[in-house]
């Protein structure tokens, strides 16, 4: 049976997003897409390699917000989060969302901003399904890890290489979310080294659940998946989900305001964004 699939974009649907502008953000950064029940998140600034702007932040945190509540018109029971273009799932964070930062205080609200649109995505009240290809790295690493299910393509590398790129930090949040995906060591080797993981070894540690050939074979299959999952009981999902959602967090993260100070306040910090918006290798000085 054909799947009828209506696309419009991301600020047309008043139903799931409403009309005003955020922090600059430009109406094609999001696509959306449903197939049926499903609803289809694309990221498109391909040519960026996907990378998020605060705004793509916030509409992907409204949308996963919305989804299975009151606020949903479509009916949504299930979302796939996929990149445009042949690059990137996503390559992280827009580092010229950063050029803006003056005080120590920009870095914990970056940080805290971050984590309230992981939370939504952890929290949705539908399964969402991350169906990845190409970089997988920095913020798009942690959408990626909220995720419930993840595919992901024979391209895909996948990492956390701030060392080498911007000199920041992970929130603890999202630390323990990576910890709990890949286990403590593979977590260390993957951001004190800044080395990228393939799919062979993303199937191995059980980050991904099937590697598939091509991004078009992928995103079918997600697609596929995501529709399936629409089959099944609602609120067994929504238990599970939130079941394992409260083992994950099942102690309190310890504070990290002095390691996001320590790196947001840092001279090595501010090299970094320089380095790579003038696109030559940063000097670390260690300070």
């Amino acid at each position: 049976m054909t799947i009828l699939i209506y696309r419009v974009l991301l600020l047309t649907h008043e139903g799931l997003c409403p009309k005003e502008k955020i922090m600059g953000f430009q109406q094609n950064e999001l696509l959306v897409e449903f197939a049926g029940d499903v609803l289809i998140i694309t990221l498109n600034r391909p040519e960026q390699r996907n990378a998020l702007t605060f705004g793509m932040y916030h509409k992907i945190s409204e949308l996963c917000q919305q989804a299975g509540t009151h606020l949903d018109d479509r009916g949504v029971k299930a979302i796939v989060i996929s990149g445009a273009g042949e690059k990137a799932f996503a390559a992280g964070t827009d580092i010229g969302q950063f050029k803006s930062f003056k005080t120590i205080q920009d870095g914990h609200d970056y940080e805290a901003r971050i984590e309230a649109v992981i939370s939504s995505i952890e929290t949705c009240r539908v399964p969402v399904i991350a169906a990845l290809h190409g970089a997988v790295t920095g913020g798009g690493l942690v959408i990626a890890a909220a995720a419930h299910l993840r595919l992901a393509s024979a391209d895909v590398q996948i990492g956390m290489p701030i060392a080498r790129t911007l000199g920041n930090c992970l929130a603890l949040t999202n630390l323990r979310r990576l910890v709990a995906l890949f286990g403590e060591a593979r977590v260390a080797h993957m951001i004190l080294t800044a080395e990228l993981l393939s799919a062979d070894q993303a199937l191995a540690s059980g980050f991904v659940h099937d590697v598939l050939e091509d991004r078009v074979t992928m995103l079918a299959r997600a697609t596929e998946l995501a529709q399936r999952l629409t089959k099944m009981a609602p609120v067994t999902i929504q238990s599970s989900l939130d079941g394992l959602r409260r083992l994950r967090h099942a102690t309190a993260c310890p504070d990290d305001t002095d390691l996001i100070t320590a790196c947001y306040n840092s001279d090595d910090f501010a090299e970094g964004v320089a380095a790579f918006l003038e696109k030559r290798k940063p000097n670390w000085s260690g300070r």
